[in-house]
């Protein structure tokens, strides 16, 4: 069976197919489509029109290419921007109007689930806790978990997108911004702290669009040729701290010259790593691993588990 996978992020909208059966799946197709549907709006709980008419644009774009690949079942979901704006349901709702697609607006605590499901199918977490962190536009996700499973979770909506409207006034960032962060995290992930010295992970598993741009950047640098197909991207702590620093000191159009970047990440980029910095430091992690699955993935993998159980 040929199914579809749809996330609609807050920075950027993802398609994935794949064909699935009892025994096996292939992804054949991704293609990614950078939104930004919480631009100038989501710290206002607000999809403003012009996010509004991309995100319509982006979903007939996705209709076309599903119709041509004879997809047969399309799971969507929407996260953070979506679910916390007074006018996403009515997004979700003109979606199916003109594109027949079908979204779920999905909590937190399902997005951080997903994001694990996708994380522990890429990766041997091995002896030990690790936390997992999926720093979204609208949210941020963490999970603290083992090979065995999940020991604690949660979704926080301070997500990059918030972060950079709220603190990142400056180009290149200044150290009041940088230290207004961390009072602001230190304040708003009191249970994520509390949470790890319970449990005391040692490793950070990090997912999704600013771990991979890290890796891609670290990769040029070496000129490693990363596989595609891999499940998991490298990015030793020492790699980390170098590109953080030189992040620190480039305004956007600097960070947009580094190999590897992309512009759908240069704006984020540097608040999502001041905060990987400040997570390495206040938990005293040891090693940094990049998992290239995550919330997609994850909902392919719930997909697949439950045609395997028909």
């Amino acid at each position: 069976m040929r199914v579809a996978v749809i996330d609609l992020g807050t920075n950027t909208f993802h398609l994935m197919l794949a064909e699935v059966s009892r025994e096996k799946h292939s992804i054949f197709f991704r293609e990614r489509i950078p939104v930004k549907i919480g631009e100038k709006g989501i710290n206002q709980s607000e999809i403003n029109d012009s996010a509004w008419e991309r995100a319509l644009n982006a979903l007939k774009e996705f209709k076309e290419i599903i119709d041509k690949n004879q997809i047969e079942e399309v799971f969507g979901t929407a996260t953070s921007a979506i679910r916390n704006a007074k006018n996403g349901k009515a997004l979700v709702q003109e979606i199916k109007n003109q594109t027949g697609i079908d979204i779920e607006i999905i909590s937190g605590m399902r997005e951080a689930e997903l994001i694990h499901m996708g994380a522990k199918e890429a990766l041997d977490f091995g002896n030990g806790n690790s936390l997992v962190m999926d720093i979204g536009g609208g949210s941020i996700e963490f999970i603290i978990a083992d090979q065995d499973g999940t020991k604690w979770m949660r979704s926080f909506e301070v997500g990059g997108q918030r972060l950079v409207e709220r603190f990142h006034k400056s180009d290149p960032i200044t150290d009041e911004e940088i230290q207004n962060l961390h009072s602001f995290f230190e304040k708003e992930l009191i249970p994520l702290f509390e949470a790890c010295e319970k449990h005391q992970p040692h490793t950070l598993v990090g997912c999704s669009g600013t771990f991979d741009t890290l890796s891609d950047i670290y990769c040029e640098q070496l000129a490693i040729n990363r596989d595609p197909e891999d499940t998991e991207y490298p990015l030793p702590m020492e790699a980390f701290n170098e590109i953080f620093g030189d992040l620190l000191q480039k305004n956007r159009s600097e960070r947009l010259q580094i190999p590897g970047m992309i512009e759908m990440r240069v704006e984020m980029i540097v608040v999502a790593c001041v905060l990987v910095d400040f997570i390495i430091k206040k938990l005293s992690l040891q090693k940094i691993r990049v998992s290239s699955y995550a919330l997609k993935e994850g909902i392919l993998f719930n997909v697949l588990k439950q045609f395997q159980a028909k």
